[in-house]
């Protein structure tokens, strides 16, 4: 992709998701995502109706008149996204690639924060960390955000969930807000999932296509595995194999659903083939109820 046509899809994912954002997510974002508590705003005269425990007893000795104190909520956050750059995420049966879709998924999110005087910062994982991008503020920032989503080349195909975690907790200190975005075609790490939550407020997005599921009847189809690399015949004709192959998954996304909820983390499912708006908006509203 030269220069041009990056700077073409770059201005398209932005219109499209920050349109998005101030629509949609901004208020739902605000709503969910509270900042760190009070601080200190200003006095003034206290009025009938207000807290007593607001009173601010020293002005009210000083004036001879009840005066209380103001606070205002402390807003900015630091959020970071925890981006999956594996082989699996470049497929897709339909007008979108995974990876395609997590991009325009972490943009709303980065607009969201930025509009809410946030802080974004991103960390790109395959097997390894390929890449970490400090917190800053700015929507010059969360445009050079999507270039490297846009044009990002991995040096490994593979997926290793627990080192992105680990490398996330070690680097950044202070608690923040943290989205996991994968499809989760990983093992062994549950136990970096409940750390890093108990660290940080994480919330977990998987993203699948749903021939990931469902298997086609085509025939003799070779397929190749994106992480791997091994290659292998299928029978998709076989009723059998389709089947098993189906169970398979419903068990993944069973398993994979159990170990977000032993380990006390939001997560919501977005699929190549349907809007992904509905389940970030659901993700939210939840989180909203249960505040």
């Amino acid at each position: 992709m030269d220069a041009a046509e990056i700077v073409k899809k770059v201005r398209k994912i932005e219109i499209k998701t920050r349109g998005l954002s101030n629509q949609i997510f901004s208020g739902e974002y605000h709503s969910v995502f509270k900042g760190r508590g009070m601080s200190f705003s200003e006095v003034r005269e206290y009025q009938y109706g207000d807290d007593i425990r607001s009173i601010d007893w020293n002005v009210t000795a000083r004036m001879n008149h009840p005066y209380i104190k103001i606070f205002e909520e402390e807003r900015e956050l630091t959020v970071m996204l925890l981006i999956d750059v594996s082989g699996s995420n470049d497929f897709g049966s339909g007008n979108q690639l995974k990876a395609e879709m997590v991009t325009e998924i972490a943009a709303v999110l980065a607009f969201s924060a930025i509009q809410n005087n946030d802080k974004v910062g991103v960390i790109f994982f395959s097997d390894n960390i390929e890449k970490f991008i400090p917190p800053k503020k700015g929507t010059t920032h969360i445009l050079r955000i999507i270039r490297e989503l846009v044009d990002f080349r991995r040096t490994s195909n593979k997926t290793e969930i627990a080192e992105a975690l680990k490398y996330f907790t070690n680097v950044v200190k202070k608690k923040c807000t943290a989205f996991l975005i994968s499809d989760f075609i990983d093992e062994k790490y549950e136990d970096a999932l409940k750390i890093t939550n108990r660290k940080h407020d994480l919330i977990a997005i998987q993203a699948f296509d749903h021939l990931e599921r469902d298997l086609p009847k085509a025939g003799l189809v070779r397929m190749r595995d994106a992480e791997s690399g091994k290659r292998m015949w299928i029978d998709t004709s076989n009723a059998t194999v389709r089947r098993h192959y189906s169970e398979y998954f419903t068990q993944f996304d069973k398993n994979l659903h159990e170990t977000f909820k032993r380990c006390g983390v939001d997560f919501a499912t977005v699929c190549t083939n349907h809007d992904y708006v509905r389940p970030l908006i659901n993700l939210f509203k939840k989180r909203e109820r249960r505040a």
